[in-house]
């Protein structure tokens, strides 16, 4: 690992005026064990947009318990409640999303299913921004449902947050129970995932890394609170965004999906969804490969892990989780690389030395 430590941390900004990421944790496992975990850097340095370091004695250390805005690997955690609720027999997949939001409204949705929201072929644009345009939690979740599609549902993979904020919503309604609350009966608690969660507790903010420093809207430093403004704007907890979690946490949900099993010999899926969870579900458009939530063979981030059994994700903030079915290994990269801005860089370069240095040991070429 320190390898892989050299080449991340010798990573810089797109101006090379500072480091890419203030700090990370990497964490590898295979085989039901943790290869190692680390941690470098600083989970908080700067006092502005600009890069103005804090004095060292206000500045906190990256530890490897530091807790990290997940940014859209929290889609992971909504695709299964969803998942659970079909093996319930609460949703079907394959039914229209009108079925169970009769307010879902706009040209050309009625036919859209609950898979194709899963697999990002719905047709929604990327994203709105729903915190800009609506001035309350009501307005903004019936904005979201009456969005506007972009292209033709089932034409074209196009990632969306709505599909997720959508779904979020959904699962809320059904169950007339928060999807925060859903989240950790039917996912975290299974899994002893102690540290994950929505809206962590302000006094747990020495644990948590920093995020972005914000003008617009006026946040200052982003700091415990999530990260997306659209979650942010919706009280922190939406399908798309709005988890935190530590390295240890997510080596636990990624030991499930080598597994199939949670820590008591549990499932938090029967075999049939967990498969269809796993399978690529759009092979018809190019690399993007999809299953019920995962992502597959994602070589841009997954590096030489990324084959037809790697399954993953990532997270705006600089996160990412890449789990090999067939080595039965992962790798987890947690960074707060828009701590300052998100202007400094993109982080998938960093991504893939992380899933490379993984793969070298377990015999990836």
């Amino acid at each position: 690992m320190e390898e892989t430590w050299g080449r991340l941390l010798g990573l810089r900004s797109e101006g090379g005026d500072h480091p890419l990421f203030p700090g990370a944790v990497m964490q590898w496992g295979t085989d039901g064990k943790i290869i190692s975990v680390q941690a470098r850097g600083w989970a908080r340095c700067y006092a502005d947009g600009e890069g103005s370091l804090l004095p060292e004695s206000d500045r906190i250390a990256m530890r490897t318990d530091t807790i990290f805005d997940l940014a859209s690997i929290s889609k992971l955690f909504t695709s299964i409640v969803i998942l659970q609720l079909v093996e319930q027999g609460k949703i079907d997949l394959d039914r229209a999303v009108v079925d169970y939001l009769p307010d879902f409204t706009g040209a050309g949705k009625s036919a859209i299913t609950v898979r194709q929201l899963l697999i990002h072929t719905s047709g929604f644009p990327a994203e709105i921004p729903l915190w800009r345009l609506y001035d309350d939690v009501p307005a903004r979740v019936q904005g979201a449902l009456a969005a506007e599609l972009v292209v033709e549902p089932g034409t074209a993979y196009c990632y969306s947050d709505l599909n997720l904020i959508t779904l979020g919503v959904m699962a809320h309604r059904l169950t007339g129970r928060p999807l925060d609350e859903l989240v950790r009966t039917g996912i975290t608690e299974p899994l002893s995932m102690i540290n994950t969660g929505y809206n962590p507790n302000l006094l747990l903010r020495p644990q948590i890394a920093a995020t972005e420093y914000e003008r617009v809207p006026d946040r200052g430093v982003v700091w415990g609170e999530v990260h997306d403004e659209n979650a942010w704007s919706l009280g922190g907890v939406a399908g798309h965004a709005g988890v935190f979690s530590t390295a240890a946490d997510l080596g636990k949900l990624a030991e499930c999906m080598i597994n199939r099993t949670a820590y008591d010999g549990g499932r938090l899926l029967d075999e049939e969804l967990y498969a269809e969870m796993i399978t690529n579900q759009t092979p018809e458009f190019g690399d993007h490969d999809h299953g019920l939530g995962f992502e597959i063979n994602q070589p841009w981030y997954m590096g030489r892990l990324a084959s037809l059994h790697t399954i993953g994700h990532t997270g705006y903030t600089g996160t990412s989780l890449v789990i090999d079915l067939d080595r039965a290994a992962y790798a987890i990269l947690l960074t707060n690389r828009v701590h300052p801005s998100r202007t400094w860089g993109k982080i998938n370069h960093a991504r893939v030395i992380a899933a490379d240095g993984l793969a070298q040991l377990v015999g990836r070429s």
